[in-house]
């Protein structure tokens, strides 16, 4: 998994509308990249409900949620449309397939999924933040509001 003060690697990918969304675009704001192995399933749902209701509490620390897996567009738009996600980018790193989740080191090759992992990018590009759990526990999203708090 990519380390703490490493250069984020940029990516564009296109959210759960088909709209492109570039980590570059954020410059000046820091990112939280919350990454899931697949849409539907019952851990990764609560992972992005979470990023949805701090929507406001990320925005007052000057920080955007990305959410990024290998599910296609038209899976995240369905996906979201069931969970009522508006304000969250859900980001397909479907094609070429895991490209951006191979970049951060968190792609499993033998199951075609990445990990579930939050990295979060400063105003510079840089990674401050960078914690991978284990596929069936949902991050603390709580723990990284502490963390962005205290920076």
């Amino acid at each position: 998994m990519i380390g703490v003060g490493s250069e984020a690697p940029d990516f564009t990918l296109p959210d759960q509308f088909g709209e492109e969304v570039s980590l570059s675009n954020f410059r000046g704001k820091r990112v939280v990249i919350s990454f899931h192995p697949l849409a539907w399933t019952s851990v990764c749902e609560e992972q992005v409900r979470d990023l949805e209701s701090l929507h406001s509490e990320l925005t007052e620390l000057n920080a955007v949620a990305l959410s990024i897996s290998v599910d296609p567009v038209p899976t995240k738009r369905a996906w979201a449309k069931h969970m009522g996600v508006v304000k969250t980018p859900l980001l397909s790193d479907f094609w070429p397939h895991g490209e951006t989740a191979r970049a951060y080191g968190l792609f499993d090759e033998e199951r075609g999924i990445s990990g579930r992992a939050v990295v979060v990018v400063d105003e510079e590009g840089r990674v401050i933040y960078a914690r991978e759990y284990p596929l069936r526990e949902k991050p603390d999203m709580r723990e990284v509001l502490e963390f962005l708090r205290s920076k």
